[in-house]
């Protein structure tokens, strides 16, 4: 057995697929490289799938996220962390980890502090392009901040010297998706929009697509091939709200094929979550970004804006968004050819394809610099050079 074989690193994850697809895409990195990674998720977590379950460990324990309620709420809330912990601390004790990862969210949250508490080699990362609550309150117990976007906002002036950009993991199938060419437009053939509205839903977009397509000019409409994701109850009313359009329309509650259908797709709309934005700039799909309005420390506009401003796509705010304003940007981007291929070309120059590789690099101690590998300073023993304590 290798050397490597033997030593565990602890992924630390839960909740939405935004934490668990970059740990299961980093669990797949590191049993490529011969390390034995263990989650650690909630007792709500689905694991990493038949891909990867009989490879590795999973436990479960208590944990519960600590924003909103009222008093008795966030009472059981903070008991069920304080449990989380303490079987979290049991738990390392008898792994002996190399390190521990966690990924945001609080199902992360008793690990990580039981590993901080133990002096285990900490690394945090963030999916966002504004750091999460978690990880805020994590950050100065880390070693190493492992960041998806060049700018992120929430990180302490004190922490900054952690943070080292890594990029997103994703799923193997989206990751080969960005070793193929975007399939440009020619000037009479179909156009493919994909709409989707991600974990987060859209029922927006039930509404407010199909009226901004029936604005579109009917030869542009011709082209059109939509597939779209029609969340709720709504399948039957959006179907009728395309017909007259003379559009090419599949409608489907959830994709089970949706790798294939962002590979040809020309456009993309779609909210702007992380793994939303990670897959857009890995595959290289330009995209039409409505963030969701709600979502914690208004996150997916700061994703959005980024990717936007590296060229991969355009931003249009919900709280403004009109089925003339889409049409109108519809029109302008699907009309020309070279704007769609200029986006596409900019979306994937936005990504890290090897982000997987990246953050196993610094999870087991080997810093790239210009390409170049060196042992990170952090890479041997427990944190600071001390032993576990029980």
């Amino acid at each position: 057995m290798s050397a490597a074989r033997t030593k565990r690193i602890v992924l630390a994850a839960g909740g939405t697929g935004g934490h668990m697809f970059p740990a299961q895409a980093l669990a797949a990195e590191l049993l490529q490289r011969g390390y034995r990674p263990v989650l650690i998720t909630d007792k709500r977590g689905g694991g990493f799938g038949p891909e990867l379950s009989d490879q590795v460990e999973t436990y479960r324990i208590a944990a519960a996220g600590f924003a909103g309620g009222d008093i008795m709420a966030k009472v059981k809330s903070l008991l069920s962390l304080g449990i989380g912990y303490l079987q979290a601390r049991r738990l390392l004790k008898r792994l002996q980890p190399e390190a521990v990862v966690g990924f945001g969210g609080y199902a992360a949250l008793p690990t990580v502090m039981a590993a901080a508490h133990r002096h285990l080699r900490v690394i945090l990362h963030e999916q966002n392009a504004v750091l999460g609550r978690t990880n805020r309150l994590l950050a100065s117990k880390a070693d190493i901040v492992a960041t998806s976007f060049p700018e992120v906002r929430g990180l302490r002036e004190a922490d900054r010297d952690k943070a080292v950009l890594t990029g997103n993991p994703v799923r193997g199938q989206i990751a080969a998706l960005g070793r193929k060419p975007y399939a440009v437009a020619n000037a009479h053939g179909h156009l493919r929009l994909l709409v989707t509205g991600g974990s987060q839903g859209a029922r927006v977009f039930n509404d407010l697509v199909p009226r901004a397509v029936a604005l579109l000019p009917e030869p542009l409409r011709r082209r059109l091939m939509i597939s779209q994701q029609v969340r709720g109850t709504d399948l039957e009313a959006v179907r009728q709200a395309y017909q007259g359009t003379h559009v090419q329309v599949e409608l489907q509650s959830f994709f089970e094929d949706l790798p294939d259908r962002l590979k040809s797709a020309h456009l993309v709309i779609c909210r702007s979550g992380a793994s939303t934005v990670t897959e857009l700039s890995t595959a290289g799909r330009p995209a039409i970004l409505v963030p969701y309005p709600f979502a914690a420390d208004d996150h997916q506009t700061a994703n959005a804006q980024a990717f936007a401003k590296g060229g991969g796509g355009w931003v249009m705010p919900q709280s403004t968004l009109t089925p003339e304003a889409l049409a109108e940007r519809l029109n302008e981007v699907l009309s020309d050819t070279a704007t769609l291929t200029g986006a596409a070309n900019a979306a994937r120059a936005f990504g890290q394809p090897d982000s997987a590789a990246r953050l196993a690099d610094l999870v087991t101690g080997v810093h790239r610099t210009n390409g170049d590998e060196k042992g990170h300073g952090h890479a041997n023993g427990n944190r600071n050079g001390k032993e576990a304590a029980a």
